[in-house]
């Protein structure tokens, strides 16, 4: 029997696969699963056996945002600010934070807090069925868990204004078109694919990656030198791990390296 009630998690190969499991509700959000979440992400911090984490959404649905009958029974009056400083702000925060690539495999619909989700990830490939929806002016709502800051970064201002205010749906060609999601894939295909995908990363240097991770977040709001200056402090960090040093002696010796993670 699991040991959560919203979630679906397992362990092979270096790879942390979580799987959203409300299929009957379109995997929608509520308390239990973010805090479960962020559980979840806390062990995939401390947990040097875990390479690389791939989400996911059990049926026909990725996320459906906000599970809005959940919501609607909380008491009269009720603080949304406190709801997300408590659930989906330290969600997303842990996923950017995590210094382990994290692949996204959005299987169906993607909207609100979904997409939230799907947007911290590092990459994401998407099913041929998938929609996405940014779903909250449909409900009266203004955006948030994030998208105000990935959507026009991924998409440019323009194109999210027009998401986010005229809640049209994209499907997965056009996603892929406007660079929300970096592919693409057969629905049959989609857990193959992007299991390779993490399996890959997995057996790729996770310091270095995780360096690099930090610097991607830190350069969205630095200046060009400021940057320069981060990469070389990083590199730093990196030169005097187990995996460069493995790198450089694998491709002196002219072999594959065996990275560790260290």
């Amino acid at each position: 029997m699991s040991e959560y009630e919203n979630l679906l998690v397992e362990q092979t190969d270096g790879v942390l696969t979580i799987t959203l499991n409300r299929p009957d509700r379109l995997n929608a959000l509520t308390d239990v699963t973010a805090h479960e979440m962020i559980g979840v992400l806390k062990k995939a911090a401390r947990d040097d056996s875990i390479r690389c984490l791939l989400l996911t959404g059990a049926g026909k649905g990725f996320c459906a945002g906000q599970d809005l009958e959940g919501f609607q029974a909380r008491e009269e009056g009720a603080s949304i600010r406190r709801h997300l400083e408590e659930t989906y702000h330290p969600m997303v925060t842990r996923m950017r934070k995590l210094e382990k690539p994290i692949v996204a495999a959005i299987n169906g619909a993607c909207a609100g807090a979904g997409l939230g989700l799907a947007l911290a990830c590092d990459i994401r490939y998407a099913s041929d069925k998938a929609k996405f929806l940014t779903a909250f002016i449909g409900i009266g709502l203004a955006p948030d868990s994030g998208t105000t800051y990935w959507l026009p970064r991924l998409v440019g201002p323009a194109r999210a204004s027009e998401l986010f205010f005229t809640n049209d749906r994209v499907d997965s060609a056009t996603a892929e078109r406007i660079g929300l999601v970096n592919r693409v894939v057969e629905a049959e295909q989609l857990m193959e694919t992007t299991r390779e995908l993490a399996e890959r990363l997995a057996k790729a240097p996770t310091k270095a990656i995780g360096l690099g991770k930090r610097a991607l977040n830190r350069s969205l709001g630095v200046t060009f030198k400021e940057s320069l200056d981060y990469e070389a402090h990083l590199q730093d960090v990196a030169g005097r791990t187990e995996d460069f040093a493995e790198g450089v002696t694998a491709f002196l010796e002219k072999r594959p390296p065996n990275f560790v993670g260290r």
